[in-house]
């Protein structure tokens, strides 16, 4: 029986780069659908639901999609209360690629820091994968800094996050000016670079200095790099004592990830793929 992939995007037209992965992953059939609401999501699950019998529904999947992480979030949402009983599909929410990219960041961190000993400061810290990562951070043990234009919004992160972490250790930091570094520098073990595409968050000025500083990661594949030096490229580089890993160097494990997801929808009918669950399959991949 052929593996059939449903695509609901939130946005007008359904991502081209996450119809490409599902193919590469090898589905069969990949049904694509745009503009997709709450409201208007039902038939498109029920006609997922019904079609196949009880035994065969783990050939059928959802993956919910599009750019803007809320909708897709409260689209998830609707999606599972649509279920009833044994009557369901296993479903992946990925919108704006923020879980895989996280995952794989995270992966990449830990393959240098012991967490449990890990500070870690995530610049752009309220966009879908700074959150993202910071959740995952915080649920392996390390202090975690979210950092924002906005305290409100970065303390808003950390809540929301100390919501599904129990224990989390978090920290909301204002980061309007690149000197405000300075207030955690003695101890930052790690930065994350998560902020939007073609913006400077961090001049090498302010990250060479810090004497703890092991890891830093670079998400942003649009010149110039969000972490000043750090070349998309990169990948474990050494820069000064300093392991370098670009949003390229960083890509390879995401799309390992986005792949493997996509094929363990698969396995039964239940599934439910979000961030900490995205993130033990990149634990699971052979390096």
């Amino acid at each position: 029986m052929k593996k059939i992939l449903i695509q609901l995007d939130t946005d007008a037209q359904p991502s081209t780069f996450d119809r490409v992965v599902a193919i590469d992953a090898g589905v069969d059939e990949l049904m694509s659908y745009g503009d997709i609401t709450p409201e208007n999501v039902t038939p498109l699950v029920h006609g997922a639901m019904f079609t196949r019998g009880a035994k065969d529904l783990h050939h059928t999947a959802l993956f919910v999609g599009g750019s803007q992480i809320q909708e897709g979030e409260t689209l998830f949402q609707r999606v599972q209360e649509l279920f009833f009983g044994p009557v369901r599909v296993s479903v992946m929410i990925d919108s704006n690629g923020s879980n895989t990219t996280a995952a794989a960041a995270v992966l990449a961190a830990g393959k240098h820091l012991n967490f449990s000993e890990t500070t870690a400061l995530i610049l752009g810290g309220t966009g879908p994968v700074g959150q993202r990562a910071a959740q995952l951070l915080a649920k392996l043990g390390a202090n975690v800094i979210v950092a924002s234009r906005s305290e409100e919004r970065a303390q808003a992160t950390c809540d929301a996050i100390t919501t599904v972490v129990q224990g989390a250790q978090l920290k909301a930091l204002s980061l309007k000016d690149h000197k405000q570094i300075e207030a955690v520098n003695q101890d930052t073990n790690l930065i994350i670079s998560a902020g939007a595409a073609g913006v400077k968050l961090l001049p090498a000025a302010c990250w060479k200095p810090m004497k703890q500083l092991k890891v830093a990661i670079d998400l942003n594949a649009v010149p110039p790099a969000g972490i000043e030096e750090v070349d998309v490229m990169d990948k474990a580089t050494d820069r000064e004592g300093v392991l370098c890993y670009g949003a390229i160097g960083a890509g390879g494990t995401k799309m390992k990830i986005h792949k493997a997801a996509i094929q363990k929808l698969f396995e039964s009918n239940d599934l439910l793929l979000d961030t900490e669950e995205i993130y033990q399959i990149g634990v699971d991949l052979k390096d």
